[in-house]
């Protein structure tokens, strides 16, 4: 018997003796085995592979199969990995298309036949520990990509889809001594590969680990781990089912609990339990010794427990009796080798997310390798476990082109119910005895239909936890498949309409805040709603990383590849880039949002009180070190610690134990929660929450004006000079504006500050979120305003005037807008230099608002240092700064433009209420603005930013580029293809706005 690759259309044909799905438990040799961690059992099959790749079925080499076929010309590649990143056919990228969409006229359940590609890998292995009478042997596939067909020495073994959960199969009747050939047919694309249309890079392949597993005769083939919490909390039931082949028996213990009674059922009861959360991950040793029946230890079987409650009780989702809000994020199993990630990559994610307060994951849109969630058991995360289920290219067909409930897929179809199940299946019975596991997904973005309703009716059969699906909003037929309202990217006011009368389900939001290049804006709305709204239980951000892969460009420069890059179609461009972390796991400007709105304190100062909300479920506040700190523009004046004893879900006013000084000024009050021990995740003094308050202490006295000798003035016939002891300003009345600004005189002048004409600024290069809702065409006047700005002439322009103060020269400009608006810039220099601008625009009526409304002012590239006094340190925007803090800041020019995957507006900081750059030597500018304004220094202006794909087409460097502003608009971010930034971060329209900002030349 062998295997007919025509067999793989078949949606029916699910598996061909693959073993049944069971529990992902280890087995050892004995307890000292099991200490070292490593397994006689298991044998890794990882390593090199010989591999023909063929374009279709059609091309595959006759006979691969045999042991007597000569390989030696076949390609040595490494296993696991994706033979697109192995140079055989190529990366793609889509969201909602198929990969062959266009190429092939197919249906559902059918695969394309000119362009299928099939990987033949081949490869021998000899037993590090030969069979013992009665053993056998079985072969793993954690991860194979789109099916898998297996044959070991020449007979065909067996047939298993599913990309995403293990297809092991017995080895044992075709093995013979010494050594052996196995050989594994992958297929790009299988009938299965219709309900795997997920968001993400397209990949074949073997991309897990490969693993021979020795069965000893009396062997654990599952465990089931089940606890019983009582409602008091105060003890707790561990029942244990195991599964047990062979004659024998089995002693089950639990460290510190005692010995396991019963005989179908192994019981133990444990009085006042340390119940796992999140928050404290503790596991129980429970261990299984097998003896057969001459009473032999054949394995010895160690399992982590979590002892935990989770489910709805009183219409909420609750942890051990308390509501829990999901502080989430949706994680693609994705790092630079594609989805071939190793655990030691995994629980750098892990520790990352622990780090920025993140307490739940989903596992957007397949299970993850089993190691995945032991360490959420570990670390402390809830996970909604997800079924490899994504149907979307069918459902748009649904919601975009006008087809009937019948196209959904697989919706009422019959042919698909056994794969969805037999998915459903192995992705339980695997994942079951995972404490961090707090619900099970059918599935994402697949309609609706009694098929998916199976699926929901199963897990329910099989397990106690909830169930959640999101498409029965989109398919209101079967409400029950879900135990959840789930909802993608629903806005904040929408949630709460919705919740005030509909009162039946929790609520949750399995994909929020769609973090698409510079985004994440007005996202403390839904973590406010939250903690205000019982029904609605939090979400999961999307996503946790940037879906990229490193590219070298002709120049040898690297760069981060997104759809397209490849030479892929159809792709989908760079909307693979949403994650809150870039591709190489450095943190992204918006993870200090995340962490602060995630944090388990919410904090108020007032006068000289704090308040200190503590929204940990189980963690006394007392847990963490409370230091408060004053501070004057970034220097520490006093700090101390503030003792709290703030219960979980309580609140509590303390006096601050320090005193803002009484001298004029403004003064930061920061109060700051950090570890008081070193954690799996983080070291001792971590930062786990903060919050800052900003204290002006004004004079009792109006401070005398700084009087400064008068500049001279110079009426020129074409330009007007304004000359000081240290300075010169030259206003062209044929260029309309300030042409040149030197200060610190010397002998050939002194040295120019400005590159060109300071410009009126209404535009900035367009984030992903602006492309979503087409803002680029709704702004397209703005852009032309900017650039195309015509300075009114006439004999009295420049309007010049000498005041008190110092010269006041004053430009007009017409905007070519439609209706046309207008703007003035004035300049007020006085005789030491300082600069006060003023920018005054009134639009023309009916305009859009403005992307920003600012100075476009270019100067030399030797001022790279930037030190800023403002909300830092990251980049911040009106919209998304309430992460940032008050203070004095540095950065470098030449890496300020945050590196998203497409450029795009970044780098800006709101409230700066003074900034510097300057060369190495201290010489630059400074900028001012008494009540705060936006600035951005960059080595491009916006339009060098809009016009490149990826950041190794940005020009060289040869200007400084400051944007000081008044405003940019709100980054925004419900969603990445439609909400526009919420109108209050969006600057008003028919109305004049004015802007004031002043500069000054260092020496």
């Amino acid at each position: 018997m062998t295997f007919d690759l025509t067999r793989i259309a078949d949606p029916e044909l699910v598996k061909e003796n693959r073993l049944g799905a069971h529990s992902d438990h280890r087995w050892f040799a004995s307890p000292q085995e099991a200490a070292t961690g490593t397994s006689s059992f298991e044998q890794s099959l990882n390593g090199l592979w010989k591999l023909h790749y063929a374009k279709s079925p059609a091309l595959v080499v006759p006979g691969f199969e045999r042991v007597d076929v000569d390989d030696s010309g076949w390609d040595d590649v490494p296993v696991p990995a994706h033979v697109q990143l192995l140079g055989y056919d190529r990366p793609q990228y889509t969201n909602v298309q198929y990969p062959w969409d266009g190429y092939e006229q197919v249906e559902p359940g059918e695969v394309p036949q000119r362009y299928n590609p099939v990987a033949t890998y081949r490869r021998t292995f000899t037993l590090e520990h030969p069979l013992e009478a009665g053993e056998r042997l079985s072969v793993s596939f954690h991860g194979a990509e789109s099916a898998v067909a297996v044959w070991l020495n020449g007979s065909y073994v067996g047939y298993g889809t599913d990309s995403f959960t293990p297809s092991e199969f017995d080895l044992t009747d075709a093995l013979v001594d010494g050594e052996n050939l196995i050989v594994a047919q992958v297929v790009r694309w299988s009938a299965g590969s219709w309900i795997e249309d997920q968001d993400f890079f397209r990949f074949s392949g073997l991309f897990r680990d490969v693993v021979l597993y020795r069965r000893p005769a009396v062997h654990v083939e599952d465990v089931r781990v089940v606890t019983d919490v009582a409602d008091d909390l105060s003890e707790a039931t561990v029942r244990v089912r195991v599964v047990l082949a062979g004659d024998g028996s089995v002693h089950a213990a639990i460290a510190g609990a005692g010995p396991l009674d019963g005989n179908d059922e192994l019981v133990v009861r444990i009085e006042n339990p340390r119940l796992w959360s999140a928050e404290d991950p503790h596991l129980y040793d429970l261990t299984l010794d097998v003896h057969d029946e001459s009473g032999r230890l054949t394995e010895h079987v160690p399992v982590r427990v979590g002892v935990r409650r989770f489910g709805i009780e009183g219409g909420l989702l609750q942890v051990n009796g308390s509501r829990v809000v999901f502080n989430g994020v949706n994680r693609h199993d994705f790092g630079l080798q594609g989805r071939v990630m190793t655990r030691e990559q995994t629980e750098a994610d892990i520790r990352l997310m622990k780090r920025l307060n993140i307490n739940a994951v989903r596992t957007s849109h397949y299970p993850n390798n089993s190691y995945f969630y032991e360490l959420c058991d570990q670390y402390g995360l809830y996970v909604v476990d997800e079924m490899n289920l994504e149907s979307h290219g069918m459902w748009d067909l649904i919601r975009y082109a006008g087809a009937g409930d019948d196209v959904a897929l697989p919706g009422d179809r019959p042919e698909w119910l056994p794969t969805l199940l037999d998915r459903a299946e192995s992705m339980l019975e695997r994942d079951k005895n995972h404490a961090s596991i707090v619900m099970w997904s059918c599935g994402n973005e697949s309609y609706g239909g009694t098929t998916i309703l199976e699926v929901s009716e199963y897990f329910r059969r099989q397990d106690s936890r909830p169930v959640h699906y999101e498409g029965v909003h989109w398919d209101p037929r079967y409400p029950q498949t879900t135990d959840v309202v789930s909802r993608m990217y629903a806005p904040a006011a929408e949630i709460e309409e919705f919740l005030a009368t509909h009162r039946d389900k929790p609520y949750v939001l399995c994909e929020y805040a769609h973090a698409m290049g510079n985004s994440f804006g007005a996202v403390h709305k839904y973590v406010d709603l939250a903690y205000r709204e019982p029904l609605f239980q939090g979400g999961f951000i999307w996503d946790f990383a940037d879906q990229a892969l490193r590219r070298t460009d002709p120049a040898g420069r690297e760069y981060f590849g997104y759809g397209g890059d490849f030479g892929d179609a159809p792709h989908d461009s760079d909307f693979s880039g949403n994650g809150i972390v870039f591709a190489d796991r450095t943190l992204k400007p918006l993870a200090q949002e995340v962490r602060y709105l995630y944090q388990g304190y919410r904090l108020a100062v007032e006068g000289d009180k704090v308040t200190v909300e503590n929204r940990h479920l189980a963690t006394p506040s007392s847990a963490h070190e409370c230091v408060v700190t004053v501070a004057r523009e970034g220097r520490v004046l006093q700090e101390e610690v503030l003792e709290t004893a703030v219960a979980p879900g309580e609140s509590q006013l303390y006096a601050l134990p320090v005193t803002v000084p009484s001298a004029p000024g403004e003064y930061t009050v920061d109060v700051s929660f950090r570890l008081r021990r070193t954690t799996r995740w983080a070291s001792a003094g971590y930062e786990v929450a903060h919050e800052q308050a900003v204290v002006v202490v004004p004079a009792s006295v109006v401070a005398p004006t700084r009087r400064v000798a008068a500049p001279e003035v110079v009426h020129g016939i074409h330009n007007v000079g304004v000359r000081g002891r240290h300075f010169t300003a030259l206003f062209s009345r044929l260029h309309g504006g300030l042409q040149s600004y030197r200060y610190g005189l010397t002998g050939d002048g002194g040295r120019e500050l400005l590159r060109s004409v300071p410009q009126p600024s209404f535009w900035h290069a367009p984030t992903s979120n602006e492309h979503g809702w087409g803002a680029p065409a709704q702004d397209g006047a703005w852009l032309i305003a900017s650039r195309y700005a015509t300075a009114v002439r006439g004999a009295d322009q420049p309007a010049v005037e000498q005041t008190d103060a110092g010269v006041l020269v004053r430009f007009r400009y017409e905007l070519p807008t439609s209706p046309a608006g207008e703007c003035e810039l004035s300049y007020l220099v006085d005789g030491d230099g300082r600069v006060e601008v003023t920018l005054t625009v009134r639009p023309g009526a009916g305009l859009s608002d403005m992307p920003e409304l600012g100075l476009l002012l270019l100067t030399d590239p030797a001022f790279r240092h930037l030190r800023w006094y403002g909300d830092g340190p990251e980049e911040s925007y009106v919209d998304r700064r309430a992460g940032s803090r008050l203070g004095v800041w540095d950065a470098d020019v030449r890496t300020a433009l945050t590196p998203y995957l497409r450029p795009q507006e970044a780098g800006s900081r709101t409230g700066v209420r003074w900034a510097t750059v300057t060369d190495e030597r201290g010489s630059g500018l400074r900028l001012e603005s008494e009540h705060g304004m936006e600035l951005s220094a960059l080595p491009w202006t916006p339009f060098e930013i809009e016009n490149a794909a990826h950041h190794t087409e940005l020009p060289p460097i040869y200007q400084t580029v400051l944007r000081p502003a008044l405003q940019r608009r709100g980054v925004g971010g419900d969603d990445s293809w439609g909400a526009q930034t919420h109108p209050e971060y969006r600057l008003p329209t028919d109305t004049e706005l004015t802007f004031r900002f002043a500069f000054q030349g260092l020496l």
